[in-house]
């Protein structure tokens, strides 16, 4: 199955590819604050790229009409009994989304971290959501997720003063499972730490659709 997902994911690579799109697989357990995340970094980068989103979840169409509510292009996958999203399903919702070339489309995966992490999609890059109202050892409980992740960002950070919960602690465990990962601390509601995340995009984004070679990115 994993093998056959695989081949699969290579196809989608190739799509983007073609496309000059950055495709980010975005995973979390759920509540960690993918959608809010998500809300604000439409809200406060869409003149300057053009994104699109492709919404995992069991159930409900919730998460894309939030999405959507923003003013950006979605579609909705529900998985029902699935708990991840596979290459099969992405295939069939980009046919649906259709996004703009050299642009930015981030699939928000179903919330578990687990299943996603075994399945890849064909995206450019893997991010994985902690948040500070969770255990600050979930990358030494749950380490294939953090393992095969480009990004950690360390979202709530505005709560630290209520929760026992440390930072120190919860970035060394994630770099004992993945030494190269990079950690964003930031607080999707504050507005604290989102300007590390979009400079990350912007790099990331300027790499794949080519705008060192004068093309604009949106």
């Amino acid at each position: 199955m994993l093998a056959k997902n695989n081949r699969l994911a290579e196809r989608n690579r190739g799509w983007f590819a073609g496309r000059d799109i950055l495709a980010l697989n975005v995973m979390s357990a759920p509540g960690a604050g993918k959608t809010t995340l998500l809300e604000r970094t439409i809200r406060d980068m869409g003149e300057e790229l053009a994104i699109s989103v492709v919404e995992g979840d069991q159930a409900t169409v919730n998460d894309a009409e939030r999405i959507r509510a923003t003013g950006c292009q979605v579609v909705q996958i529900n998985t029902g009994t699935g708990c991840h999203l596979d290459a099969v399903m992405l295939a069939k919702g980009l046919q649906e989304l259709n996004p703009p070339a050299s642009s930015v489309v981030v699939i928000e995966n179903v919330g578990n971290l687990v299943c996603p992490a075994l399945f890849d999609l064909g995206e450019g890059a893997r991010i994985v959501i902690a948040s500070v109202t969770e255990g600050d050892d979930k990358p030494i409980k749950y380490p294939h997720m953090f393992r095969r992740a480009e990004l950690m960002i360390l979202n709530k950070i505005d709560l630290l003063p209520y929760i026992p919960f440390s930072i120190e602690r919860c970035v060394a465990y994630a770099r004992e499972v993945n030494p190269g990962i990079r950690v964003i601390k930031l607080s999707a509601l504050s507005g604290a730490g989102l300007e590390e995340w979009y400079d990350w995009i912007r790099q990331r984004a300027c790499a794949v659709v080519g705008h060192d070679d004068g093309r604009e990115l949106r």
